[in-house]
C-alpha cells in the first residue's frame, strides 16, 4: 500500500503541474501584458486618435515595438506619435528620434517606417539584463481610417496584427463616435479574433466597448463599426453605394461559422469528458461485480499465531539479509529497490567477512572518516556450496572489481567508484538478487507463489484505476478552469457517478488485496519474529539484560541490523551497555571498527542509488461574441513567437 500512496502523491503533483502549465509558460516568457487597453476617438474628418495603455511584464528586453502594415485601402498615414512612461502614476514623456533602430536607447522612441517598409512605433525600456513591470501610454493618429458610404460610415480597423507576439491577460477597448446617434440601433458593431474569445457591444449613443480575455499572441484582433454617415463631415474615401446589407451578409456568414466552431469545440470538449467517463464507468462496474463474486473476500487473513515484542535470536539460521528485509517489509516484488540493495550489499560484505572470504584492513595513517582508511581484500576463492545466493553475487562483483588490483585489494572509496561507474551491472545485480530471494521464500514455504501473483495483479489494478480516475477528474477540472465547458447538469452527473463508481471499485479492490494471503502462515509467523528481533536490537540498552551475549551472536545480529538500516543505532546501544565493547570484539576489531567509525551501509546505498539513477537517465451588427472575421508587433525574437504559438496551442488542447 506504500506504493499506492506514493503513486497518489505523484499523480496529484502531476495534476497541479498540468493545471499550472499555461501560467508557467507565460511567466517564463520575456514579455507578458497584464492589461492592454485601447481608447479610440473617431473624428469627423474620418481620422481616428488612438491611445493604448500597456501594463506589461518585461524581462531581458531592450526595445518594445508595435508595427502597422501599410494599407492605403484602410488608411493613408499614421502621425502624432507619442510615448509616455506612466509607471507608478508618474508621467515621463519619452524623447522622439527620427530614425528607426533595432535597439533604442532607454527614454527614446520613434514612429516611422522600419527596415521591412511597415510603419512602426518603438521605444527603449533599458531592461537588457533585468526585469520589471512597466506601464506605457502610446498615442497616435490614423489619417483617413473611416470610409463614407451612402447609408453608413465604416471604421474597419485592426488594433492588433498577427505578428504581435505578446500575450495578454485581458484586452479591453472603448470607441467614441464623433457625435451621439439618435438610437443605439443606428450603430452596428462586430469584432473579429480567431480564438473567438471576445465580446463587443454598443454601450451608449456614442460609445462602443469590447473585451478579450486571455489574448494569445500572434492572433489578429480587429473591430468593425457602422454608424450614421452624417457624423463624418469630410473624408477622402467616399463610395457612392450602400454598405449595410453587404456587411450584414458578410458578418452573418462569419458569425455562423464562428458559432459552428464554438459548438463543435464544445461538443468535442464535452466528448472528452463523456466518452472516458462511460469507459471508466464500465470498467468500474465490471470490477465491482467481479469483486463481489471473488472468493478471496471470504478468505481468512493470516495473523501471527503468537504476538512477539522482543525476539532474541535469528528466526531462521539459513535466512539471508535480503530475505529478512523482504519479509520485514512484506515485499513480494522480484527486484530489490536501490535502497534495499545497498543495505543487502553491505550486509553481504559482512557475511563474506565472517565466512573468511574477504578481509577488512585498516590504514592507520588515514583519518577516521576517510573512506581510503578501510580496504577490502579477497582472501580466498568462492565456494558455491557454502555461500548464499546474495553472497555469491556480491563476491562475484568484488572478484571482477579486484581482478587487476594488487593483492586483490581495494578501499571503500574505490569500491564506491566501481559501483557508480557500473549502473547496468548494479541494476542486474538487484534484479538477480530479487528473483533469488523471491524463489527462496517460495521454496521455504514462506511466500505463496499463486497468491503473491494475485496480490501483485490486484495492486496493479488498483494503481491503474486510481490513475485513470485522477486523470479524468484532473482534465475535467482543467477544462472547466479554462472555461471550455460549464458544470451543466449532464457534466455534473457524469463526474459524480464516475467518481462514486471509481471510489467503490477501488475500495472493493483494496478490500480484496487486504484479504490475500501472499505470505503463508509460516511466513507471517517468521515476519513477526523478524520484527521482534529488530525491536530487540533497537531497544537493547533499555532492557534489564546485563549478560554479555556471545560475540558470535552480535556479529550475526549486526549483519541483519545492517540490512534493516539500524546498524548505527545498534552500535550505540551496545556501547551504552558495554563501554568496553570494542575490546570485547577481539580479532574481529576491523569489522567493528568499520561499523563504528564509517557510514558503511549508507555509503553503498548512496553509491548504488546514484548508479541506478544514471542508468535510467541515459537513455446583424447588434454586438455580441467576436467572430473569426476576414481580415502590430512585439518582442524581437522569432523563436519566442514560435514558442508562444506552440505553448498556447498546447494550453488550448488541455
Amino acid at each position: 500500500m506504500k506504493k499506492i500512496k506514493k503513486l497518489l502523491v505523484f499523480v496529484i503533483i502531476l495534476s497541479c503541474l498540468l493545471i499550472c502549465v499555461e501560467h508557467k509558460v507565460k511567466a517564463e516568457s520575456d514579455l507578458y501584458i497584464n492589461g492592454l487597453e485601447f481608447y479610440v476617438e473617431i473624428n469627423s474628418d474620418a481620422s481616428i486618435n488612438v491611445t493604448e495603455y500597456w501594463d506589461i511584464n518585461i524581462e531581458e528586453t531592450n526595445t518594445l515595438y508595435k508595427t502597422f502594415e501599410i494599407d492605403n485601402t484602410k488608411y493613408t498615414e499614421i502621425t502624432d506619435v507619442k510615448v509616455t512612461d506612466i509607471t507608478n502614476g508618474i508621467n515621463q514623456n519619452l524623447t522622439e528620434q527620427d530614425k528607426w533602430e533595432y535597439h533604442v536607447d532607454k527614454g527614446k522612441y520613434y514612429g516611422t517606417k522600419n527596415n521591412k517598409g511597415n510603419f512602426e512605433i518603438g521605444w527603449g525600456v533599458g531592461l537588457d539584463n533585468s526585469n520589471d513591470t512597466r506601464k506605457y501610454k502610446i498615442e497616435y493618429k490614423v489619417e483617413n481610417a473611416v470610409t463614407k458610404y451612402n447609408d453608413f460610415a465604416e471604421l474597419y480597423w485592426q488594433l492588433i496584427g498577427e505578428d504581435f507576439e505578446i500575450s495578454a491577460k485581458k484586452v479591453t477597448g472603448t470607441i467614441i463616435l464623433p457625435t451621439n446617434a439618435n438610437s443605439k440601433d443606428d450603430i452596428k458593431v462586430w469584432g473579429h479574433i480567431e480564438t473567438l474569445n471576445g465580446t463587443i457591444y454598443v454601450t451608449d449613443l456614442n460609445k462602443i466597448e469590447f473585451e478579450v480575455d486571455k489574448y494569445s499572441g500572434n492572433h489578429m484582433l480587429e473591430i468593425r463599426t457602422l454608424f450614421p454617415t452624417e457624423m463624418i463631415t469630410s473624408a477622402e474615401r467616399i463610395k457612392d453605394v450602400s454598405i449595410l446589407q453587404s456587411v450584414i451578409e458578410e458578418e452573418t456568414k462569419w458569425a455562423k461559422e464562428a458559432n459552428q466552431r464554438r459548438e463543435a469545440h464544445r461538443n468535442m470538449v464535452t466528448a472528452i469528458i463523456v466518452i472516458p467517463a462511460l469507459v471508466l464507468d464500465i470498467i468500474f462496474v465490471i470490477t465491482i461485480i467481479r469483486a463481489n463474486k471473488n472468493p478471496i473476500r471470504k478468505q481468512k487473513k493470516f495473523v501471527p499465531e503468537q504476538k512477539i515484542e522482543y525476539y532474541r535470536e535469528v528466526p531462521r539460521k539459513n535466512a539471508t539479509p535480503g530475505e529478512a528485509i523482504q519479509l520485514l517489509e512484506k515485499n513480494i516484488t522480484k527486484t530489490l529497490n536501490y535502497n534495499d540493495l545497498g543495505k543487502v550489499f553491505s550486509a553481504a560484505l559482512l557475511n563474506l567477512k565472517l565466512k573468511g572470504y574477504i578481509e577488512f584492513e585498516i590504514d592507520e595513517t588515514k583519518k577516521d572518516k576517510d573512506k581510503e582508511k578501510i580496504s577490502i581484500r579477497i582472501s580466498k576463492n568462492s565456494n558455491a556450496e557454502v555461500l548464499a545466493s546474495e553472497e555469491k553475487e556480491v563476491y562475484a562483483f568484488l572478484d571482477q572489481a579486484t581482478v587487476r588490483k594488487e593483492n586483490r585489494t581495494l578501499n571503500l572509496k574505490e569500491l564506491q567508484k566501481v559501483i557508480k561507474s557500473n549502473p547496468e551491472k548494479i541494476q542486474k545485480l538487484g534484479e538477480k538478487m530479487g528473483k533469488n530471494i523471491n524463489s527462496s521464500l517460495i521454496e521455504e514455504n514462506l511466500l505463496d507463489e499463486k497468491q503473491s501473483k494475485q496480490y501483485s495483479s490486484t495492486i496493479g489494478t488498483i494503481a491503474l484505476q486510481v490513475i485513470f480516475l485522477i486523470l479524468f477528474l484532473m482534465f475535467a477540472f482543467i477544462l472547466v478552469i479554462a472555461e471550455e465547458i460549464t458544470f451543466n447538469i449532464l457534466i455534473k452527473l457524469i463526474i459524480i457517478i464516475t467518481t462514486i463508481l471509481g471510489i467503490i471499485s477501488i475500495a472493493k479492490k483494496v478490500g480484496i488485496s487486504k484479504k490475500i494471503n501472499a505470505f503463508t502462515q509460516k511466513g507471517i509467523n517468521e515476519i513477526e519474529e523478524w520484527k521482534g528481533l529488530k525491536k530487540y536490537m533497537e531497544d537493547f540498552s533499555l532492557l534489564n539484560e546485563r549478560e554479555v551475549p556471545d560475540i558470535v551472536i552480535w556479529k550475526k545480529f549486526l549483519v541483519y541490523a545492517t540490512a534493516f538500516g539500524i546498524a548505527e543505532k545498534v552500535i550505540k546501544q551496545l556501547k551504552i551497555v558495554y563501554p568496553n565493547f570494542e575490546q570485547l570484539t577481539g580479532t574481529d576489531y576491523t569489522m567493528m571498527y568499520l561499523m563504528i567509525h564509517t557510514d558503511f551501509s549508507s555509503s553503498f546505498s548512496s553509491a548504488i542509488s546514484s548508479s541506478i539513477s544514471s542508468a535510467y537517465s541515459s537513455g446583424s451588427g447588434s454586438g455580441g461574441g467576436f467572430s473569426g472575421g476576414g481580415g502590430g508587433g512585439g518582442g524581437r525574437r522569432w523563436w519566442r513567437r514560435t514558442l508562444n504559438t506552440l505553448s498556447y496551442a498546447i494550453c488550448d488542447i488541455l
